[in-house]
């Protein structure tokens, strides 16, 4: 699958506003904003990916995108902006955000909003101790690929992978950078809303 090559913010800012996203009404659960922020490094596109700290309660060690619960007062925006700086030091403003794709929820009771951010070059990113313990710019031509999907008996759904420096990453994450890449670079109005978590995140 080769990625076009007509891609930047502009290009992005387009598709992502083009695309008719899915907002869910679910005031029965918990609401989170995820920071989907391109970066430029080295010339190339990237997106910033953490994985997260090993001493968390929740998901630790895994791989994320920027983000967490949203705040009382709070727009999706708002928090993934916020997480972004707390998470990775990284300042962005209200007119670096290009968009957002569909909500996704997840089998541990949250709504998770992407929040697409223009970012450039970063400048220094530092990770947030007790929350992060690595900071990745990953390519997007590495992330731009076919996913993998397998199956599980607890679920009819398709559980979603995609490959990501030696390893794998799995829903939310993939299924949110999977649309990402479909929707920004590709301008394909992609749906992974029933894509399925592996059964250890259910939690």
């Amino acid at each position: 699958m080769t990625r076009p090559a007509l891609f930047g913010r502009d290009v992005a800012a387009a598709r992502v506003a083009g695309f008719a996203r899915r907002a869910v009404d679910r005031p029965d659960l918990r609401h989170a904003g995820v920071a989907v922020c391109v970066t430029e490094d080295d010339g190339r596109w990237c997106l910033l990916i953490t994985r997260r700290a090993a001493g968390l309660r929740a998901h630790a060690g895994q791989w994320a995108l920027p983000g967490g619960r949203i705040e009382a007062g709070e727009s999706a925006v708002d928090g993934a902006l916020r997480e972004l700086r707390e998470e990775v030091g990284l300042v962005l403003g209200p007119d670096a955000v290009l968009g957002l794709l569909d909500d996704y929820v997840t089998r541990s009771g949250y709504v998770i909003t992407p929040v697409v951010c223009w970012a450039g070059p970063p400048g220094e990113l530092t990770a947030a101790e007790a929350e992060v313990a690595a900071v990745h710019q990953v390519p997007l031509d590495d992330l731009d690929v076919p996913p993998r999907f397998t199956s599980i008996p607890e679920s009819e759904a398709p559980v979603v992978q995609l490959p990501l420096l030696g390893g794998v990453v799995h829903a939310p994450t993939a299924a949110i950078v999977h649309q990402f890449c479909q929707v920004a670079c590709r301008g394909i109005p992609t749906r992974v809303a029933h894509l399925e978590q592996p059964v250890f995140a259910w939690r």
